[in-house]
């Protein structure tokens, strides 16, 4: 094996061991984030599909050498993996048909052994981009931007309005970090209170909503509420300002929460330079397989209040809500959020390795830490 394969072993060993135990953190009972409920099944659904991802990745270097990942920034893939692979995705059929079957490579390849005496190197390449094109055409990964589903339906007893738990995805291509987006929003158009509200100000048992929907619930607001999303899902945009374009580009619409998670970025000894002080300590733990280092960061805004609007012959607003910003905390306040949480998830044996060079309290400093043993996640440490 090359160096260069090694290292790429190494890269997609750690990374799949990182992912599978944020996915357990995530649908864990006991996890801190599973207060939120539904929040956190839904972040899970989105880190298996970048976990399909990476295993398709994986399958493509069997006949591709290059794989490029953010080794200083964000320890993720660069954006054009993301391309590719949704490129080979829509390419998928045409190169099969031109494939022979996986039988008939397997009887090939052993034909070629016992007459050639070697390894038949071009026919174990035609095998490796059959399955990696079959994997990729028939699994759910994680794209470029993944429009948005709504995943609950309920109403405001106040407002009398319905309101939808609606979530979406991108990766951003300038710092190469996955984020998930999740918004409750009010809806005050006629047709839907009509629909979804009885005359008790609940929700109409009648209406039959096969949960989740894709895309908006509204069908009159669904195409420009997609269109949205992915004008308005870059890394560069605070939550506050998503939000306040949110509220003013959608007069029945009204935001009350919005969420963003923020995976990354990722620690890989050997791979990533992305800290000098995390990438010294990892180089010393024992199995390369627990030398890494994951964090991410959950985002929060919300209204405060809602001004209401105003309506006369010559002119009128529109209700807008009153986001609040943390101002008491410079971070929030330069983050745009009402609050935030940073999250760590490491090894226990890195851990340790942290702890021994005295270097855990200083990294792990204002991060909830959560350590990854035999499987099972320990937070508050």
């Amino acid at each position: 094996m090359t160096p260069e394969n090694d290292a790429a072993a190494r890269y997609f060993s750690a990374i799949t061991a990182a992912l599978s135990g944020l996915e357990v953190f995530m649908r864990d009972d006991r996890s801190p984030l599973y207060r939120h409920g539904i929040v956190a099944g839904i972040v899970a659904e989105y880190i298996a599909r970048l976990d399909k991802s990476f295993s398709c990745w994986r399958n493509r270097l069997g006949f591709m050498d290059t794989f490029r990942i953010s080794r200083a920034e964000s320890g993720f893939p660069v954006f054009q993996n993301l391309l590719e692979l949704e490129n080979d995705r829509r390419q998928a059929d045409a190169r099969l048909a031109n494939i022979p079957l996986a039988g008939e490579l397997r009887e090939e390849m052993a034909d070629f052994i016992l007459r050639h005496k070697e390894f038949p190197e071009a026919l174990q390449k035609s095998m490796a981009e059959r399955l990696y094109l079959e994997d990729v055409k028939s699994e759910t990964t994680f794209g470029p931007f993944t429009l948005a589903q709504t995943a609950k339906v309920s109403v405001n007893p106040k407002t009398a309005r319905p309101y939808y738990l609606v979530h979406w995805a991108t990766f951003d291509g300038s710092a190469n970090l996955p984020l998930v987006y999740m918004v409750t929003v009010e809806d005050s158009s006629e047709a839907m209170i009509r629909q979804l509200v009885d005359r008790n100000g609940k929700l109409n048992e009648a209406v039959d909503i096969p949960l989740p929907v894709d895309g908006l619930l509204n069908p009159e607001l669904a195409h420009r509420f997609d269109d949205f999303t992915e004008k308005n899902s870059a890394y560069t945009l605070s939550p506050a300002t998503i939000a306040v374009n949110l509220d003013k580009d959608f007069e029945p619409l009204h935001p009350k929460q919005l969420r963003r998670v923020v995976l990354g970025p990722f620690y890989s000894a050997g791979i990533t330079d992305n800290n000098s002080t995390v990438t010294e300590v990892l180089a010393k733990v024992r199995k390369p397989e627990n030398a890494w280092l994951l964090t991410w960061t959950i985002q929060e805004v919300y209204s405060k209040g809602e001004k209401p609007g105003r309506k006369g012959l010559f002119s009128s607003e529109k209700t807008t809500q009153e986001f609040f910003i943390n101002t008491d905390d410079l971070e929030a306040a330069r983050q745009g959020v009402s609050s935030y949480e940073n999250h760590a998830l490491i090894p226990h044996e890195a851990y340790q390795a942290l702890y021994a060079a005295g270097e855990a309290q200083k990294i792990f400093s204002g991060y909830k830490v959560h350590i990854l043993s035999n499987g099972q996640v320990i937070s508050d440490v």
